[in-house]
């Protein structure tokens, strides 16, 4: 009977590891795109075309490789609902040479970056949820300070903090 509750306790543990590294997967994953989004928002502020490009570049290949196997049912769902719209914004403001068009899928973007980050709860740090009351668009930073990659240094400080989404860590 001691060895039957041993192998039951040994395939709880086993069953317990598996999961969490399945977890751990998506969460580093998700959270790579999280930062590859804030690296394009950064790009943006600073009124970096080329930057901007190069760096929605790195967030559709993150994107892409993203696997779905180690998800939960709800979370592949959730998934597959975004990672067409979340393609197509960050394919089109790395092919665009109009910084312009860039912000316009950039607001597109942003909304899918906020779903998802909404669905996978898994950011490590705490970010905001802010607003550009000039372009009605949102964006989520990772500083409390406002510097709106819509408008960039023209109109660095204007919007506001809407939702404050706390980290992990």
């Amino acid at each position: 009977m001691k060895i039957i509750k041993s192998i039951i306790a040994l395939f709880i543990v086993l069953g317990t590891a598996i999961h969490t590294k399945a977890q751990s997967n998506t969460v580093v994953s998700v959270n790579k795109v999280f930062s590859d989004y804030i690296d394009l928002k950064n790009a943006l502020v600073a009124d970096d075309n080329a930057g901007t490009q190069a760096k929605a570049k790195v967030l559709n290949a993150d994107v892409a490789a993203i696997e779905t196997k180690d998800m939960s049912t709800k979370e592949q769902v959730i998934w597959k609902n975004y990672v067409e719209k979340l393609s197509f914004d960050s394919r089109h403001i790395s092919e665009s040479a109009s910084i312009d068009h860039q912000r316009e899928h950039f607001a597109s973007l942003s909304k899918n970056v906020y779903a998802v980050l909404k669905a996978f709860p898994y950011n490590e740090s705490t970010l905001y949820w802010q607003y550009c009351p000039m372009k009605k668009a949102n964006w989520l930073s990772n500083k409390q300070a406002i510097e709106n990659p819509y408008y960039g240094k023209a109109m660095l400080n204007c919007g506001s903090v809407k939702e404050t989404l706390k980290g992990t860590k």
